[in-house]
């Protein structure tokens, strides 16, 4: 048992010589050894697995990586030979079938290219990253700077229909393309395939929220096998384990883990013993094993563009920009979203028409539902709603709140307040409707957090106060991630992270994917 404990090349190993400090007492072989023998007779790993580690998880890394990597690439080359015999047709009217099959042969090698050269295809962004997204629309537009370069320097007769037409056929069936293959990967992730099997490291109050980070995300690849964690009792013969996680040891015996469990990513996480010289001395032990490290900057709810890398004498600083919901950039979300929302109200009319003359004749009672809510800065307003429940609703609620599944939002799946056209209304969101007028009258957004009631407001706490920092929203993150079937916690999360994450790009993406879950109707009620 001992050989197998310290499995992996002598040179290489991440142990108690190389990890000092507090630690340097209680890591020695005997005590590894013992641990991990008490593992192997619980079933958390095997002997026979130990000799093949290294080959084995860089085998399945490049596998699924590649497999991914080539379906991107056919992908990009349909579509740049879709584009390019489009963009033949339309700017070459008179073009005979040979030279259009030119333009569709160098089309792809062009795009395909510049792709590469621009992280398209790297291997960390592959699948996890938005990135990949960002690289599609820089391609394009290098490539429409590129053409434009070439034209005046060589002093080309170029056609307008090729940058007008290529550039955005190459975006929207790129992105499209891009945006399948990462949503059949995700479903492949949420099953158990095409996943990393990751060793997390740290002191037991930094790894649990981690771990569980981790496991609420899937999607990502991540798959939490073991970890290595300080803090713990680990003298006893029952194995310890973190949400489902179960520890294998010490942080000292991290080479261990990452050969007995055939591990592709370590991720430390928050740990004032391991830093400097021992993060270093982890990373080239994990260099000759082909595992890849990933460190936590201990940071919750803040998005990748807010993040960079300040070298300051000789430090790697993560500089966090500050949110900005102020300004030019306010005044703009505030503009746009007017414009778009006198299109919808227009667009919208004879629905809204319809759903009156149906409520008018389902119950007796007003069309309009207004309710004070509070918004931005702690401002009441009177929000508007299509009415989906009966007249006496609020005189009822008392009696319905022990039933609530949410611990400040009150939401009852099966309301027996709720009205015939009313739960249809509420299913596919149409009760919503008139809200487009308080996004006009600048009381509310288009994309923000949920609007609350003065009673919810009352129960915040410090943490919640920051979702009146802007103006609620028609719809948003808690919309398009469960709606009513969230939690107050996780919806609260949600809310938290829009809030110092906003960007105009981020409003599209929740506008498109709220037209999927107002079709689908689920989690509304």
């Amino acid at each position: 048992m001992a050989e197998i404990a310290g499995t992996g090349r002598a040179e290489g190993r991440f142990s108690a010589q190389a990890y000092v400090g507090t630690h340097r007492a209680r890591a020695h072989s005997g005590e590894a050894a013992e641990r991990t023998r008490r593992r192997i007779l619980a079933g958390l790993t095997s002997p026979a697995r130990v000799g093949e580690s290294t080959r084995t998880a860089a085998r399945r890394r490049a596998t699924w990586a590649d497999a991914y990597r080539r379906r991107a690439v056919a992908g990009d080359l349909v579509v740049s030979v879709l584009t390019g015999v489009v963009t033949g047709l339309l700017a070459f009217p008179g073009w005979s079938l040979t030279r259009t099959a030119v333009a569709a042969v160098v089309m792809p090698l062009l795009w395909v290219g510049a792709l590469a050269l621009s992280h398209g295809y790297e291997g960390r962004y592959v699948g996890t990253a938005p990135e990949e997204y960002r690289a599609v629309v820089r391609t394009a537009c290098y490539l429409v700077a590129a053409a434009g370069l070439v034209s005046y320097g060589l002093k080309l007769d170029v056609p307008r229909a090729i940058p007008l037409v290529a550039a955005p056929m190459l975006v929207v069936l790129g992105l499209t393309s891009r945006r399948v293959l990462r949503s059949d990967l995700g479903r492949r992730r949420r099953a158990g395939a095409e996943t990393q099997a990751t060793v997390i490291i740290g002191n037991a109050r930094s790894v649990a929220p981690m771990i569980a980070e981790i496991q609420r995300a899937p999607e990502q690849g991540l798959r939490v096998v073991a970890a290595c964690v300080s803090g713990l009792d680990l003298s006893g013969d029952v194995p310890s384990e973190v949400n489902g996680v179960p520890v294998f040891g010490y942080p000292e015996e991290a080479m261990s883990a990452v050969d007995l469990f055939d591990a592709e990513v370590v991720a430390v996480s928050s740990d004032p013993d391991l830093h400097g010289p021992e993060l270093r001395r982890l990373a080239w032990s994990l260099e000759e094993r082909e595992v890849d490290l990933v460190v936590s900057a201990g940071l919750l709810g803040v998005a990748g563009p807010r993040l960079s890398i300040r070298p300051t004498a000789g430090m790697p600083l993560l500089h966090v920009e500050r949110p900005v919901m102020s300004g030019a950039r306010r005044v703009l979300k505030g503009a746009m979203e007017r414009l778009l929302t006198a299109l919808l109200l227009l667009v919208a009319l004879p629905v809204g028409l319809t759903i009156a003359l149906a409520i008018r004749l389902d119950s007796p009672g007003p069309i309009l539902f207004r309710q004070n809510r509070v918004g931005a800065k702690g401002e009441s307003f009177s929000m508007l709603k299509f009415r989906t429940m009966c007249v006496d609703a609020e005189e009822r609620l008392a009696a319905l709140q022990r039933d609530a599944g949410n611990d400040v939002m009150f939401k009852m799946k099966d309301d027996p307040r709720v009205t015939r056209v009313g739960r249809l209304l509420r299913r596919y969101s149409l009760d919503e409707l008139p809200q487009l007028l308080n996004v006009l009258a600048g009381q509310m957004s288009l994309v923000g957090p949920r609007p609350a009631l003065q009673r919810e407001v009352d129960a915040y706490e410090p943490d919640a106060v920051r979702r009146l920092r802007v103006r609620p929203g028609l719809t948003g993150l808690w919309q398009v991630s469960g709606r009513s079937n969230l939690s107050w916690d996780e919806s609260l999360r949600l809310d938290l992270w829009y809030v110092d994450n906003w960007s105009m790009v981020l409003d599209l993406q929740i506008l498109f994917r709220t037209a999927r879950a107002v079709v689908r109707g689920t989690g509304a009620y």
